[in-house]
């Protein structure tokens, strides 16, 4: 499936119908991969490195190179090494499906790490769940989803925009615009983001959907002229998040009289449009390049000067993908040592992975841990304006971790829990997407 209007909305609908009324999906054709003596640990690396996404989740693909690079040279898992399999999944929803399906029946591994949108997330989920595998998606993402073969290390809404939105209130002003890709993630961030808008006081001017991959913006851009908001609140991603912000410049808008405030535009896409085009503007995240860390630091250096650091920078979404696999080893460890080696499948690993940290001598962003219910991340949000170099200088920061909370504006929806979404009934509904 390509990227055109038609099948984004589509995608989008049926996304939205999902979040409206859960769904119910059966692992009727589990297929439990196990691991064997003599042999690797095989993972799936699912990302696109060519395409309307590949800005992003090239480096996903490449940072978890370098983080099995790591683990292998220390010992591996148990002393059995890591081997990723390698996939492109060509920024097309109809790639991701099928190569989870090799990923799973040919190559057999152990657990599949991927995705950047949440589109080709719920495009492989089903599959996933079928066959009682295991997915590390390692981006931040909508929530209002509750899978028990997922585990997450992105922020969730809560996380981020719950800050960014009433930050940008009082430094800038109550009038916003919403501009987002058109799928289910901008549609549902931005559902998240009327929330904290109105408890901050604000008022929302427009809210616009470009096609994901489109470069035009003089429509858009047109109409947040006749507005005059104080700020906009992008959700765009990829390589259109780089021609909205050079679009915006270039038709003469102001950063400082009316930034952009993202979730999506850091270090990466920043460096691929020019530091001239993101600087003055915003975006919320629990890692930027200049975080201060005796790890941050060794890790911004040893990633840069390795075979994999080609692209220049560090950025929030390939940290968190780093962090995924030191979540994998740790929890592929606990099962091993629970259930003995001959007993691991992904599921196994999935219900052994409640709890499990990632210290700060690890992790670049400092301590973060599993939840051991809703098996999403907890995380120290921040928030960083970009500087004339590219950097981002941080300018709020959490004091304390937050808990991940997929369903902040749905409670009536009920709590996700270990073993499914937990509704007010007490009904629990499983791998609810």
């Amino acid at each position: 499936m390509q990227f055109t209007r038609r099948n984004l909305l589509k995608t989008t609908a049926a996304a939205s119908a999902a979040l409206a009324a859960p769904h119910l999906w059966l692992p009727s054709e589990a297929h439990a991969a196990t691991l064997k003596k003599g042999e690797p640990i095989k993972v799936g690396l699912l990302f696109s490195l060519t395409g309307a996404l590949a800005v992003p989740e090239e480096d996903s693909t490449l940072v978890l190179q370098y983080a099995f690079d790591e683990i292998n040279a220390a010992g591996g898992v148990n002393g059995v090494p890591v081997q990723p399999v390698i996939v492109d999944a060509k920024s097309d929803f109809n790639v991701y499906s099928e190569k989870t399906k090799e990923l799973i029946l040919r190559e057999k591994v152990i657990a599949i790490f991927g995705c950047y949108t949440s589109a080709s997330r719920k495009a492989i989920l089903p599959t996933v769940m079928q066959r009682d595998h295991l997915l590390y998606y390692p981006t931040c993402y909508e929530g209002a989803e509750c899978s028990q073969n997922e585990i997450c290390t992105g922020p969730l809404a809560n996380q981020h925009s719950k800050d960014l939105i009433p930050y940008m209130v009082e430094n800038f002003g109550k009038r916003v615009f919403f501009v987002g890709s058109n799928y289910v993630w901008p549609k549902e961030s931005n559902k998240n983001a009327k929330v904290w808008l109105k408890n901050a006081g604000g008022e929302l001017l427009g809210e616009e959907y470009i096609p994901l991959g489109s470069s035009e913006f003089g429509p858009v851009l047109n109409k947040i002229r006749e507005a005059k908001p104080d700020f906009i609140f992008s959700t765009v991603v990829g390589a259109s998040d780089i021609a909205f912000h050079k679009q915006f410049k270039q038709d003469g808008f102001k950063a400082d009289k009316m930034p952009i405030a993202s979730l999506t535009t850091g270090e990466i896409e920043t460096r691929a449009m020019g530091a001239e085009f993101g600087a003055g503007h915003f975006l919320s995240a629990p890692y930027f390049q200049s975080l201060e860390s005796p790890t941050n630091q060794k890790f911004v250096e040893s990633f840069l000067k390795s075979k994999y650091g080609k692209n220049g920078v560090t950025h929030y979404n390939m940290e968190s993908t780093y962090n995924s696999a030191y979540v994998f080893k740790a929890g592929l460890e606990k099962t091993a040592a629970a259930m003995g080696v001959e007993n691991v499948t992904p599921r196994a690993i999935r219900d052994n992975s409640g709890g499990i940290r990632i210290e700060d001598a690890v992790s670049p962003e400092g301590l973060i841990w599993i939840d051991e219910n809703n098996f999403n991340c907890w995380v120290k949000p921040k928030i960083g304006q970009c500087q004339s170099d590219g950097t981002f200088k941080i300018v709020k920061a959490a004091a304390e971790h937050v808990a991940p909370d997929p369903y902040s504006i749905y409670p009536d929806a009920g709590v996700c829990t270990k073993d499914g979404l937990k509704g007010p009934d007490g009904k629990i509904r499983k791998n609810v997407i």
